[in-house]
Parts: structure tokens; C-alpha cells; sequence
């Protein structure tokens, strides 16, 4: 039979971890008035990449809604960049503007389109870890996302598990 004290403790230790997992699970998909942020994530770079990339699905609600911008302590700069096939060349290129239309929501995958390049990484990204990333929206200003570091599948799946 536990002692009253431990019996408390216990109650308080599984009630703080149940508060812990649920905030953390609010704080990965993000909605505000006007957008949702859908589970956001990174892939994960090899031991001495300066770069990496970040992955979000945005949808708009009533109003078209564009994002110019973005940033994170885990790299010197981020930009918005998209990735097209040009004949047998895959081309990167940097991008002012990704506007996402009423009632639409964009999709951002590894392999092509939209993307946040993580430029001048601070340190690697590492599975399985999280960093901070803000979000700037013309419409609205800054969001304040958590990314997951997560392989380019496991990611993938689990974003396209949020759009029923």
C-alpha cells in the first residue's frame, strides 16, 4: 500500500507529464484567426552541412494569406526557396512570396516545390531533436512554430496524417 505522500506525488508527476505532452502537441500545429501551420518538420543533415531544409503546410482560412519571410536559432538565415525540375535539372531558387489562397492549404515536401532552406546551420540537425522557427506573414506578422527533426518519410507521413 503506497503512503499517502508517495501516492500524491505520484498523482502530481503523471499529471505534470500529461500537461507537458499536451502542450507540446498544441505547440506543433499552430492556428491563428486567419491560418493553421500544420506539423512542421526538418529533415536531417549530415555531420558538416551548412544547410538544411524545413517543411510546413499552411493553410488559409477566409482570406489568402502570404508568407515573406522566416527565421531560427538554428541557422544564420532562412529563405523562402522552391525547387523545380528544368529537363533533367533539378533548380533551386530563392523566392520573395508564397502565397496561399482562401480555403486552400499548400504543402511543403522534400523532393520539389516550396521549401524553407536553412542557410549557415548552427549546428546539425539531428533527429529526433526540435528547434524554434518564426514564421512572418504579410497579413498578420510573426508565428512562432516548433519544427521537428524527422526523416524526409516519417515527416512526410505524419503531416499528411493532419489533413483528414
Amino acid at each position: 500500500m503506497l503512503k499517502p505522500m508517495a501516492w500524491l506525488c505520484g498523482v502530481l508527476l503523471m499529471g505534470a507529464i500529461s500537461i507537458s505532452m499536451t502542450s507540446g502537441a498544441l505547440a506543433h500545429d499552430v492556428q491563428t484567426d486567419a491560418l493553421r501551420i500544420t506539423h512542421p518538420f526538418a529533415t536531417p543533415t549530415p555531420p558538416g552541412a551548412e544547410n538544411g531544409a524545413a517543411y510546413v503546410d499552411i493553410t488559409a482560412f477566409s482570406d489568402p494569406v502570404t508568407l515573406i519571410g522566416a527565421s531560427s536559432a538554428a541557422s544564420n538565415s532562412v529563405e523562402l526557396h522552391d525547387m523545380q525540375m528544368n529537363g533533367d535539372m533539378m533548380q533551386m531558387r530563392h523566392v520573395d512570396e508564397i502565397r496561399i489562397e482562401a480555403g486552400e492549404t499548400y504543402t511543403m515536401r522534400p523532393g520539389g516545390g516550396f521549401h524553407l532552406m536553412l542557410l549557415g546551420l548552427t549546428g546539425p540537425l539531428k533527429e529526433g531533436e526540435r528547434f524554434p522557427l518564426t514564421l512572418t506573414f504579410a497579413e498578420q506578422g510573426d508565428v512562432d512554430i516548433e519544427v521537428w527533426i524527422q526523416s524526409a518519410q516519417e515527416g512526410s507521413e505524419a503531416a499528411d496524417g493532419h489533413h483528414h
